[in-house]
């Protein structure tokens, strides 16, 4: 498979697998090693994540008490993550730590919603990992395939989510509010509804991407790297359930 590819995980751009390097010592990435990596990231987070659900649903009248967690995780997830994609040859040490950050911000943030909608986080996750299993099982049967149409239309998609993102919280400084998308409207509804199916299109290109690093012969350190790039996706899959399924319960 040609590199030359698009993909909307700025963990995985067109020239990721390009500018990696050449084999070394360790051998080339496989396919199998980064299913490994990825399944060690996910504990990483679910251990640092149940410490901070615990922490907060200990003390529900004082959801401030997690409050720490949720900011530590949430920067230090983000500055992890940019170091990792500036420093690819770094990603065996920095994505566990990006991993570990990032259970104790979900933790805290799913404790939050759990609060308040009994339940919502346990389904949040049910549906994440059932969509990952859905749409790779898709992808190998080729049910789905990663055309350039395909992939020029999820880009086009994730970049204007993510310009609405940027611009909404800009907006928020001057004490300018986006209506609608962000309430439990049908307009609301709808738009969560958009963002998680972007969001879960994502992983189409991320698998792709992924097999044709393999298929060129990455250097090993990349099974790392393409498991941090899976887990962004992952992650924001996860909190873009978590929205719309607090939404439909506002609904009730």
């Amino acid at each position: 498979m040609a590199l030359g590819m698009r993909s909307a995980n700025p963990a995985l751009s067109q020239k990721t697998f390009e500018q990696a390097g050449p084999i070394g010592a360790a051998g080339a990435m496989t396919i199998q090693g980064t299913v490994n990596k990825t399944g060690l990231m996910l504990l990483c987070v679910a251990a640092t994540a149940a410490y901070t659900w615990t922490q907060a649903m200990r003390q529900p009248d004082n959801p401030a008490a997690a409050v720490p967690y949720l900011l530590g995780g949430a920067i230090g997830g983000f500055i992890v993550a940019l170091v990792t994609i500036f420093k690819k040859e770094w990603s065996p040490f920095t994505a566990p730590i990006y991993a570990l950050l990032e259970g104790l911000f979900l933790g805290a943030i799913s404790a939050f919603f759990e609060i308040r909608y009994p339940g919502i986080a346990f389904q949040a996750v049910g549906l994440t990992f059932g969509t990952l299993f859905a749409l790779l099982l898709a992808y190998k049967s080729g049910v789905i395939r990663a055309t350039e149409n395909f992939k020029l239309g999820v880009v086009a998609a994730t970049g204007g989510i993510a310009l609405l993102y940027v611009t909404t919280i800009v907006l928020g400084f001057f004490g300018i509010q986006v209506p609608k998308i962000y309430e439990s409207g049908p307009i609301g509804i709808a738009f969560s509804l958009f963002v998680v199916v972007i969001a879960a299109l994502n992983l189409v290109l991320d698998f792709d991407f992924i097999e044709s690093g393999a298929a060129a012969g990455a250097p090993k350190y990349m099974e790392w790297y393409a498991a941090f790039g899976l887990m962004v996706t992952l992650i924001w899959l996860y909190l873009e359930i978590l929205r719309l399924l607090a939404k439909l319960r506002d609904r009730r």
